[in-house]
């Protein structure tokens, strides 16, 4: 059994409209823990996992489901990534921390792999109405409406999510590097929609990265690790930077600081 990506889509909008919005700016203390220190995770986080969990396995009942949270409690789980023959990556609530604050740069995204191959892709930002979804070789949508490569800035523009690399130009060769937004589910279709072209993550983390890869890859870019490698399940705890254009990710990464 497979659904197409409306049918996925529809998931995750209801999910959002039932469990995570009824919450923003409505948490209790006692819905909010800590993963580590300044890592939230909240009722809405768990109980949204849950939920698309269980609707993504009744409507492909041969897919393993794995999520952030569930992967938190038992890092076993991330085995299936790349392994199992059909896969679904869930981050129920991308930017916790900015959800807790009241801050609307937060969104909903799931992956669907078939193998190592990630084939589709939805971003749902609720606060902004905007879902972005893209499959392997059909392009990128944002509400329906496709979306082209554009070129890059010049020099290019980039953020970044580690405070030390902030600033920082490469001599001039790009853009001083600015603070990312907190959430991978913003910071992507801003690349995506060239708004800039590049943004640099310290933590690969599967379920922040692969529903964008496939977005940048569907407009010519990817996401490498800063030595150059391609970025995929399994290919190490290197930073990475995602990028619209490939040439251009890898000349960047290649003048980039090491802390890794």
């Amino acid at each position: 059994m497979t659904m197409d990506t409306d049918q996925v889509l529809g998931i995750i909008k209801q999910v959002s409209a039932d469990i995570v919005e009824p919450r923003f700016r409505a948490l209790h203390e006692d819905e909010i823990d800590s993963k580590a220190p300044g890592d939230y995770v909240t009722v809405a986080d768990r109980e949204a996992e849950r939920a698309l969990s269980q609707q993504l396995r009744a409507g492909a009942r041969d897919a393993v489901v794995v999520g952030e949270e569930g992967s938190f409690v038992d890092p076993g789980q991330l085995d299936a990534i790349g392994v199992a023959p059909h896969c679904f990556v869930v981050d129920p609530l991308d930017g916790t921390n900015n959800f807790v604050r009241g801050s609307e740069d937060f969104a909903v995204m799931v992956a669907e792999l078939r193998g190592v191959e990630t084939v589709g892709a939805w971003i749902y930002q609720p606060r902004a109405g905007k879902a972005y979804v893209a499959t392997r070789g059909g392009g990128v949508y944002c509400n329906g409406e496709r979306i082209s490569a554009a070129p890059i800035h010049v020099p290019p523009q980039g953020a970044s999510t580690f405070r030390a690399w902030r600033g920082f130009d490469e001599e001039g060769r790009i853009a001083p590097v600015i603070p990312a937004s907190g959430s991978a589910g913003i910071d992507y279709p801003h690349v995506v929609t060239a708004a800039i072209d590049f943004v640099v993550y310290r933590f690969p983390k599967p379920w922040d990265h692969l529903p964008g890869q496939l977005m940048l890859q569907e407009l010519g870019g990817d996401v490498v690790h800063l030595d150059g490698r391609l970025y995929r399940p399994g290919s190490g705890r290197m930073a990475i930077l995602s990028c619209r254009d490939l040439a251009t990710g890898r000349r960047v990464a290649s003048g980039w600081p090491r802390r890794d």
